[in-house]
C-alpha cells in the first residue's frame, strides 16, 4: 500500500526520575526515530509483515536525518523535498511517577507549489497501489481541501482511500467521500457536536458517516473501551481486549490500528475482520511506553481475545 505523510516528525524520547522545577532534569536518550501518521502507519505494516511505501515531505536537516532513519529502517519511502525544516516533536518520560508528555510543535509551513509537487508525486506512484493511506495532520500553508485533492486523485486511479486525520481538512475530504475513514472519539465530536463517551455514541456517528457518503466504512474508536466498525451491512462492535499489563502510553496506538487496518485489507480481509486485529493492535500499544512500537507477537496474542456485538444496519 501508500502512505501519505505531509507534515511528518523526527520523535525524540527522552527519560527522566522525577522531574523537577529548579535546577537540571538529567534525561537519558530512550529513542530518536522517524514519525507522523503515515509514516508510522508503514512502519507498523512492516512489522506486521506486510509492505508499505511512505510518501512524505522532507526539509532542511532534519529533514535528511529523516531519510536516513527511515532508510535505517528498511521502510520504502518517497521523500518530497520542501523548503521548510521538518519538525522535530518530544515525548518526555518520567518514571517517578510514571507519566509521560508529548510536545510537538506544528511543523514548517508549505507553500502553493510545493503541495502541488506533492500531489504529483503521489499520483505518479499511487496507480500501482490498491490502498492510499492518507494519515496525520496538515502544515500550515495547505489548502483545506489537500486531502480533498488527494481522495478525488485516488478515485481516478482506481485506489481505495483510508483517511485518518483532523482538524479543518477533515470536512472537505468526507464531503469529497472515502472509502474508509478512522476517528477517535474526539474527531468525532468534532463531527456531530455531541460527546462519545460509549460505543453505543461511537455507533450514532457511524451512522451519520454512513447515511451522508463521509465514508463506505467508518471504524470510531471509544478509548480503552475499543471501537465501532460500520459498514452498509452492519454496526458491529469491537471490544477491546482486556490488557496482561499496566498500559503505559496511547501515543501510537490509532497508527497502529489503522497499520493493521490496511494491512489485512490488503490481504483480503473484510473490514470487520481487518479493524478486529486493528484493536489488537491498539491495545498492543498501549503496552509500550512513549512511541516505541507495538510487539507484533503480543498483538496476536491479544485478537483472539477480541469480543465482536453485531447489529444489521435499518
Amino acid at each position: 500500500m501508500l502512505t501519505l505523510t505531509m507534515n511528518p516528525t523526527v520523535d525524540l524520547c527522552w527519560e527522566v526520575g522525577r522531574l523537577e522545577g529548579i535546577g537540571k532534569n538529567r534525561a537519558r536518550v530512550r529513542s530518536v526515530t522517524p514519525g507522523g501518521g503515515g509514516i508510522n502507519v508503514a512502519r507498523g505494516v512492516k512489522r506486521l509483515g506486510g509492505r508499505a511505501t511512505a510518501v512524505h515531505t522532507a526539509g532542511g536537516e532534519v529533514g535528511l536525518r529523516l531519510n536516513r532513519l527511515l532508510d535505517e529502517e528498511g521502510v520504502d519511502h518517497v521523500a518530497v523535498d520542501v523548503e521548510g525544516e521538518t519538525r522535530e516533536a518530544l515525548v518526555l518520560v518520567t518514571t517517578d511517577p510514571r507519566h509521560s508528555y508529548h510536545i510537538v510543535p506544528p511543523g514548517p509551513r508549505l507553500r502553493d507549489h510545493e503541495a502541488v509537487w506533492c500531489l504529483d508525486v503521489l499520483e505518479r506512484v499511487m496507480a500501482e497501489h490498491p490502498y492510499v493511506v492518507a494519515s496525520g495532520s496538515l502544515p500550515g500553508g495547505l489548502p483545506t481541501d489537500f486531502y480533498a485533492a488527494v481522495a478525488r486523485r485516488a478515485k481516478e486511479a482506481g485506489c481505495r482511500l483510508v483517511l485518518d486525520t483532523s482538524g479543518p481538512a477533515l470536512g472537505a475530504a468526507l464531503s469529497e467521500g472515502v472509502f474508509l475513514f478512522r476517528c477517535n472519539r474526539t474527531e468525532a465530536a468534532s463531527l456531530t457536536g455531541r460527546d462519545v463517551l460509549a460505543l453505543d455514541d461511537a455507533r450514532a456517528v457511524n451512522e451519520h458517516l454512513l447515511t451522508t457518503g463521509a465514508a463506505e466504512v467508518a471504524v470510531t474508536t471509544v478509548g480503552a473501551l475499543g471501537a465501532v466498525c460500520s459498514t452498509r451491512e452492519a454496526h458491529v462492535e469491537l471490544h477491546a481486549p482486556p490488557l496482561p499489563g499496566e498500559p503505559l502510553s496511547d501515543a501510537g496506538a490509532g497508527d497502529g490500528m489503522v497499520a493493521a487496518i490496511a494491512t489485512r485489507l490488503t490481504a483480503g480481509d473484510e473490514p470487520v475482520d481487518a479493524c478486529s486485529l486493528g484493536v489488537a493492535v491498539a491495545a498492543a500499544s498501549m503496552l509500550t511506553p512513549s512511541t516505541e512500537p507495538f510487539d507484533p507477537e503480543v498483538a496476536r496474542s491479544l485478537h483472539p481475545e477480541v469480543r465482536t456485538r453485531f447489529q444489521r444496519r435499518g
